[in-house]
């Protein structure tokens, strides 16, 4: 009877236990898929609106014309959760990056690889704070090495999870050198530094298009410029387009080649390294 109360007691502390440790567990986020936290969804909706009681004051100068165009609202959120979902990409490559340098200075300092993980979690949360995105993925490999998981298999769950060439390049070199007995530290050191290269050409490649882009910029806001200033000027001029079926029409087609030059300039701009 002891015993089965002993037992009982035994199984309920461990049950208690393995509820703490979910509770406490770090979960990996994916960085493929963003989702809108609900500040962002009220700021970005928010800016959809504004922009789009610009364009159907612009093209129409009628309060119906919001109601007609907000479908549109779902690509613009649906564009800027792309455009979100890139920089917090690249946000953690270059957090990655400095990471890896973190990494090779404690194994040459005598670490082993679990403790150098240890070591620059230490260093990113200093440099980054503990809520950025490598600190974040730093504690949950920390988390999983505890518990007996491989470090190539949490690379790789990482370049998975993340989409990012440079982390799966070196997710593959570096089990390829763990598993050959190669020199671990000079590996890293080549390969942090390669990343670091790709980051330094982009960089200077948007240095060099940063005034094509300004340019972009200033071509994107010239049309509207030009129909608010003859509206302001002459709005006789233009009185035809806003009340007539036919002058609509003409205005819906002008609002179509806007967006589609406004896309494409976009996609012109958008170089990948």
């Amino acid at each position: 009877m002891i015993m089965s109360s002993l037992r009982k007691g035994e199984k309920m502390r461990q049950k208690q236990i393995w509820k703490k440790g979910r509770k406490n567990q770090i979960r990996a986020p994916s960085y493929e898929k963003y989702q809108y936290q609900i500040p962002e969804l009220i700021r970005e909706l928010g800016t959809g609106l504004l922009i789009l009681s610009g364009i159907s004051y612009v093209f129409y100068q009628s309060f119906w014309a919001v109601v007609c165009l907000s479908p549109l609202l779902y690509f613009f959120l649906k564009m800027r959760k792309e455009e979100l979902k890139k920089e917090r990409k690249k946000q953690l490559n270059l957090q990655f990056r400095d990471c890896m340098f973190s990494v090779s200075a404690a194994l040459n300092a005598g670490y082993s690889i679990e403790n150098a993980w240890k070591e620059a979690y230490q260093e990113m949360d200093s440099l980054y704070g503990n809520k950025s995105l490598i600190c974040r993925e730093l504690q949950f490999i920390v988390q999983q090495i505890s518990m007996n998981k491989t470090t190539e298999a949490l690379l790789f769950d990482l370049a998975d999870r993340s989409g990012i060439e440079d982390i799966k390049s070196f997710a593959e070199v570096f089990c390829s050198a763990k598993r050959s007995g190669g020199n671990l530290i000079r590996i890293i050191q080549y390969t942090t530094q390669n990343i670091s290269d790709k980051m330094e050409v982009k960089r200077e490649i948007i240095t060099v298009m940063s005034s094509k882009r300004y340019e972009q910029k200033i071509m994107n806001v010239i049309p509207i410029a030009i129909i608010l200033y003859v509206n302001l000027s002459s709005p006789e001029f233009l009185e035809i387009m806003y009340h007539t079926l036919l002058g609509r029409g003409v205005m819906t087609g002008c609002l179509i080649l806007y967006l589609a030059s406004y896309f494409i300039a976009g996609k012109i701009m958008d170089i990948e390294v």
